[in-house]
């Protein structure tokens, strides 16, 4: 019998404390981090699985989960007649293990006994922060074409890109033969060229898995002196590549993202907005899904709007808005400028109060990421610093320039934010 897609299971990564991405993690996972405007960063793999046919979908989490788990019980339910599932496998204390997961792979092994109670033949294992639209199937089949153990999805980059990936040695039938992690010697990485092209010669792997069951419980399982065997990166695929039978690359030349930093978190945003986004949103045949909300359309009223996105239920008056996103439910009141800036925008309808939720009258806002629910006074001026600068504030953050206005903080009238001001 032919395979099925129906016997892949997806296992999702939520990874760990997110300290690059910090303060948007300090109260939520990564993969809870809101983006372009209305969805969250686990709206991307999962969609990308439902897309791809693939309809048991487990999500590994543990720190800060609560409002993760609250999108996913509250968004992924299959109707009664279906058999799909997304679940929540939240790192826990049993008889045998005490500790939290200690990598990408420990969390894994942690669950194999889920794992091997759902009967799948394969394991796809994905992480929970990055952009992208793929369609699974086709690296499955790729998978049984060519008998594979394990599948690694693969990336052309360039020889600059290859500091900051796991880098693949694939021969001419596309089994993968060697790895390095993030190489930074030149000698080195002319060993790894596995591409005839000068432009990106290299092929990173993209934290994309598909492993055959059996092989994914022999390593998780297997008996290491002195080595644990925590990560995927760094220590389980390159035990694959040198021990298990067969192990290809699967190359995939479309568009990818790595949000693992507040500056490519900021940049991947932005670039969404722009006439021709390399992400495209609008696509009808492969959907992003999320929290249906029945929020209203946003209401625009005499205001100057150029490359935006806008969520539902906003209301923005008498304002200029440029190479910016406006996140749901946001409250922009009038004679305020916004420019290159995230606003996140709230969880409910706030404007009691002195500073009710959402941005004051004649703001001055430039190269910002606002979190949700903040509340902002008017006459407000904010500026980025030059990349690189890095301050820790009392009601905001600066990370690599960008600065950051955490979730439900206040922003007192008249505030000055930014190297001259």
């Amino acid at each position: 019998m032919a395979p099925s897609m129906n016997e892949i299971l997806a296992v999702i990564l939520g990874g760990g404390q997110g300290k690059r991405l910090y303060p948007l993690t300090m109260m939520r996972s990564k993969p809870a981090v809101p983006i372009a405007g209305k969805y969250r960063l686990i709206d991307i793999p999962i969609s990308n699985c439902i897309n791809s046919d693939i309809y048991r979908i487990a999500v590994l989490t543990q720190f800060n989960s609560v409002s993760l788990h609250r999108h996913i019980t509250g968004t992924y339910n299959f109707d009664s007649f279906h058999t799909g599932w997304v679940q929540i496998w939240a790192a826990e204390q049993t008889m045998d293990q005490t500790e939290w997961y200690q990598g990408t792979a420990d969390a894994v092994r942690k669950q194999l006994l889920e794992i091997q109670t759902s009967r799948s033949k394969y394991v796809l294992i994905l992480a929970g922060d990055h952009l992208y639209r793929m369609d699974y199937s086709k690296m499955a089949q790729f998978h049984w074409e060519n008998n594979a153990d394990v599948t690694v999805a693969v990336q052309p980059i360039e020889r600059s890109d290859a500091p900051r990936f796991g880098i693949l040695k694939r021969n001419a039938e596309g089994e993968i033969v060697d790895f390095a992690e993030k190489p930074k010697d030149p000698v080195i990485q002319d060993a790894f060229v596995s591409r005839d092209d000068p432009k990106k010669p290299f092929l990173a792997s993209m934290g994309i898995y598909l492993f055959n069951i059996d092989t994914l419980v022999d390593i998780l399982t297997l008996e290491t002196e002195g080595q644990d065997f925590d990560d995927f990166g760094y220590d389980i695929i390159p035990h694959c590549v040198k021990h298990a039978p067969r192990v290809f690359g699967y190359e995939f030349s479309g568009y990818w993202r790595d949000i693992g930093t507040i500056r490519s978190f900021y940049e991947t945003n932005l670039a969404l907005t722009m006439p021709n986004p390399p992400f495209d949103l609008y696509n009808q045949d492969q959907r992003i899904y999320t929290h249906a909300r029945f929020l209203p359309g946003s209401r625009m009223s005499n205001c100057q709007v150029d490359n935006v996105l806008i969520g539902e239920g906003c209301v923005i008056t008498d304002a200029k808005i440029e190479h910016s996103i406006i996140g749901l439910r946001s409250m922009i009141r009038s004679g305020t400028r916004i420019k290159d800036t995230i606003m996140m925008g709230a969880d409910y309808f706030d404007d009691s109060g002195d500073a009710p939720i959402g941005i004051g009258e004649d703001c001055d806002i430039e190269g910002a990421i606002i979190d949700k629910n903040v509340r902002m006074g008017s006459d407000v001026v904010i500026r980025p610093f030059p990349a690189g600068t890095e301050k820790e504030m009392d009601f905001y953050t600066v990370k690599d320039g960008i600065v950051i206005l955490p979730k439900r903080c206040k922003v007192p009238s008249g505030t000055r934010i930014g190297p001259d001001l």
